[in-house]
């Protein structure tokens, strides 16, 4: 916990001087709260007997004097109001843009164990309570210590007797407080991991809100979401349980505390221990005293809010990312586009079984591979291995001899352009999708980059051309204007070495047959890999691998392996018989 405290204290750093000018403001807030009792006191026990000149003159500086006091006091809490919570924003800034760029190193083997509405928990409402423990806590505790001691000192001053009936009861409120803060801490975690699940749960929806409606599955989803929506309200009843047991012992107690000083100082008044002036200044000050008791206990709710919130924050932060350059790592120059497979086998994190076991292939820089296989064989698993999506178990990767290992991430994959089945577009218009291969890329470039890709003509039969806004995930568009921009977008980024995976699998025949043009026309030149689902797509493939869960089982051309009589003979048979059903 230390550890952890030290962390968070660090992010006050480029604050520091908010920081300090607002503990200044709080001290000095606190610090009038304590003397205008104490001035109270003096009018009630000096100046009425004071002769009217003298008194009103009295009054006249005192009024001055509290008025002065009054208009600090309102600036000390406009700054730490203001500018301390802006001073809190910009924490909740610097440690968002943290969480987000590291989430940008982890790869792909940690995403395929996350669900999003979780991870966007982590960096919203996570992140906002941080914040406020990191603003309002150091105030509260400044304010309140300033409070609690001054005002006990004065307590002391004016009267032990009454200071003593007093704190009989304080150790008390203390152990109360402490037991169920204990069990708020374990509530408010459990409602954390409720929240992040309900948030998946809706962005799962949400995400497949098409595939709901188009089964008619409003009902289940309902369902699925009030039993999640049930565990958070369980979560959120047991937390308040404990909330309200805690605020209802808390407000009796300190209640109590004022009836125990009423009582004792109306006898101590009896018996000429204590005066009037000096009962009715006491409760004044058992007012201040008893609500920085009161702030600090709460402070350990929010604590506990922002704690919480922060361990959870320093779990994602802690992830090492499993790919990452080496120390000494290099930047890819003159890149031909050698491809080479040494030995490779690769697996699954969380998975007993390798998916490649100890493959050996080469492929020489400008060819044409086309990979096939059953479901499962790990054609996509081969592909993902050359842009170090997921790393190797054994072997190695080269590219023009070079361990890709030994290259800086960011210069390997700018040699690399992929085209996936499921194309992933941008929310925003169309030019800002395809720039995203290069951005800074001028207009033209960007609109050579669809010409080539076969898009130029449907995207200026749209209402705004380029600029047109293609909504989440393009769904304005077709799929094979989705595909043909994703191929655009690789167009513009010109890379040497090209991955399809399936790039044609979901498209009608009219659309693949545009882009299965669009593909040929990327493909000249660069060394590509092709995973093919229709197979009367790769005929013209210079080499043919066909995978299997063993490995690769045959290559060859089309011809070769139509004669071998083997797996990619019965696949291409299957393939063709099913076209013509």
């Amino acid at each position: 916990m230390k550890d952890n405290l030290r962390k968070m204290i660090s992010y006050y750093r480029p604050y520091m001087r908010t920081f300090v000018i607002d503990m200044i403001f709080a001290f000095l807030s606190a610090a009038i709260t304590l003397v205008l009792p104490l001035i109270i006191r003096y009018v009630t026990s000096e100046v009425i007997y004071m002769e009217k000149r003298e008194a009103l003159q009295t009054v006249f500086l005192l009024g001055l004097l509290m008025f002065a006091m009054l208009g600090l006091y309102c600036y000390s809490n406009f700054y730490i109001s203001n500018y301390g919570h802006v001073m809190g924003a910009k924490i909740e800034y610097d440690m968002r843009a943290e969480i987000f760029e590291h989430f940008q190193k982890l790869s792909f083997s940690y995403y395929d164990n996350q669900k999003t509405g979780e991870l966007m928990s982590r960096i919203t409402t996570d992140l906002f309570d941080i914040t406020e423990l990191m603003h309002h806590g150091p105030e509260n505790i400044a304010i309140s210590l300033v409070k609690l001691i001054g005002a006990m000192l004065i307590l002391l001053f004016i009267s032990p007797v009454l200071t003593a009936a007093a704190f009989l009861l304080v150790p008390i409120l203390f152990f109360y407080a402490y037991y169920f803060n204990r069990k708020m801490k374990r509530a408010f975690a459990r409602n954390r991991v409720k929240i992040a699940e309900i948030n998946g749960q809706i962005e799962d929806n949400l995400a497949g809100i098409r595939v709901v409606k188009s089964f008619a599955n409003e009902k289940i989803e309902e369902e699925k979401f009030r039993y999640g929506n049930d565990g958070f309200l369980d979560a959120k009843k047991n937390s308040y349980k404990y909330m309200g047991g805690y605020h209802a012992g808390l407000d009796t107690f300190t209640t109590l505390i004022q009836v125990v000083v009423i009582l004792a100082g109306t006898i101590f008044i009896t018996e000429q221990i204590v005066t009037v002036s000096d009962l009715v200044t006491f409760l004044l000050y058992i007012g201040i005293f008893t609500e920085p008791i009161r702030t600090l206990i709460n402070f350990t709710e929010q604590f506990q809010n922002g704690y919480t919130g922060f361990e959870r924050f320093l779990e994602i932060m802690q992830i090492e990312p499993d790919i990452q350059d080496k120390e000494n790592a290099v930047e890819l120059k003159n890149v031909k586009g050698d491809i080479s497979f040494e030995n490779v086998s690769f697996g699954y994190i969380d998975s007993p079984e390798q998916v490649l076991h100890h493959v050996n292939l080469h492929v020489s820089a400008g060819s044409y591979i086309a990979l096939v296989g059953s479901s499962g064989a790990g054609k996509t698993t081969l592909c993902s291995l050359i842009p170090r999506f997921y790393e190797v178990t054994s072997g190695s990767v080269k590219i023009d001899g070079i361990d890709i290992r030994d290259i800086k991430l960011k210069s390997l994959r700018d040699h690399i352009g992929v085209v996936q089945q499921d194309t992933y577009l941008f929310a925003g218009t169309i030019f800002e999708n395809i720039s995203y291969g290069k951005p800074g890329a001028s207009r033209e470039e960007v609109i050579a980059a669809a010409k080539n890709a076969n898009a130029h003509e449907f995207i200026m039969s749209l209402s705004n051309g380029y600029d047109t806004d293609i909504g989440q995930r393009g769904l304005k568009l077709s799929g094979g204007q989705k595909q043909r921009l994703s191929i655009a977008r690789v167009f513009l980024k010109n890379p040497p070495i090209l991955i399809f995976d399936e790039a044609t699998s979901a498209l009608d025949n009219e659309s693949e047959k545009v882009v299965q043009e669009s593909l040929e026309k990327l493909a000249a030149n660069r060394t590509t890999f092709v995973i093919a689902h229709r197979l009367s797509t790769i005929r013209n493939a210079e080499k043919i691998l066909v995978l299997t869960e063993n490995g690769v089982a045959e290559s060859g051309t089309h011809e070769e392996l139509m004669q071998k009589h083997g797996v990619y003979e019965k696949l291409y048979s299957y393939g063709t018989d099913n076209k013509k059903e």
